[in-house]
């Protein structure tokens, strides 16, 4: 086993190559996510130590690829955590039906399960026909399996349990086709759905959103990452607009935390303060 301080130096390497070669930079990661990750990948990835893979990362694209979509962190479901929708229902949505046009983006989006929900929600709450929903990533993997909106019917009773407690209004069932092993979203909730490659490590402000559900993508940012992605969402967002992040993050230390309101501290939905 190589010693900590090589192994140390060997991932700094390894992710300064990545973002000069491909923009990617995953040097404020939280390191021990990152070096978990990487281990886990090391064992597929044909080479015998972490720095063997640098230069198999400048030079094969293909694994680079590979390699930085293991970074990414698709872990979500429909309707999750349901009490974080069944409180936008009841807190945020008031307000989103007094403008004539409602903007809503999911940060991180991964796999785009929450982002079906969201467009769910808006349409039992009578919005979805002046919504449009942005889903984001920086993996292509995931966004296309987004776009394509075929999920394994073996999920469907779990998320229907979800649905129903998060305030669910008809049968779950309405909302999706099955076939065989698999379950695909009704067309209807997509085509107010735009999924695109978004970074919230390089890119930029992205437009002016009334609603940002960043959930459970922050923890896996070092503090200065944090600061920066928190000022880049509260500047996507129109004054008076909601922001909601994950159950294990907070903004109680961010240079951000007074231009929010708490809205409900339970679901982590916060309201940017009219300045």
């Amino acid at each position: 086993m190589e010693e900590p301080e090589i192994e140390e130096t060997e991932i700094s390497l390894l992710l300064e190559a990545i973002f000069q070669r491909y923009g990617y930079d995953f040097r404020s990661y939280a390191r021990a996510s990152i070096e978990r990750r990487l281990r886990q990948f090391l064992s597929s990835s044909g080479c015998d130590s972490i720095s063997g893979m640098i230069p198999k990362a400048l030079r094969n694209k293909a694994f680079a690829t590979t390699l930085i979509q293991h970074f990414s962190i698709s872990v979500t479901e429909m309707f999750r955590d349901p009490l974080v929708y069944l409180a936008i229902r009841r807190e945020v949505v008031p307000l989103l039906r007094t403008y004539p046009h409602v903007k809503v983006w999911h940060a991180g989006c991964a796999t785009g399960e929450e982002v079906y929900s969201m467009a769910i929600t808006l349409e039992e709450e009578g919005l979805l026909d002046k919504a449009t929903i942005f889903g984001t990533d920086f993996n292509d993997s995931a966004l296309m399996q987004a776009k394509e909106a075929i999920y394994p019917a073996s999920k469907m009773k779990e998320y229907t349990q979800n649905y129903q407690q998060a305030g669910g209004m008809a049968s779950f069932a309405y909302y999706y086709h099955a076939h065989y092993d698999c379950a695909m979203i009704d067309s209807a909730l997509k085509s107010h759905i735009t999924f695109a490659n978004h970074n919230l490590v390089t890119d930029s402000v992205f437009g002016e959103m009334h609603l940002i559900l960043c959930r459970n993508v922050l923890i896996y940012f070092n503090r200065a990452l944090q600061e920066r992605a928190l000022g880049l969402l509260t500047d996507s967002l129109v004054r008076g607009g909601f922001l909601c992040i994950g159950s294990k993050e907070t903004l109680e230390l961010s240079d951000v935390r007074e231009r929010y309101e708490v809205v409900d501290d339970t679901a982590r939905i916060f309201k940017k303060r009219v300045l």
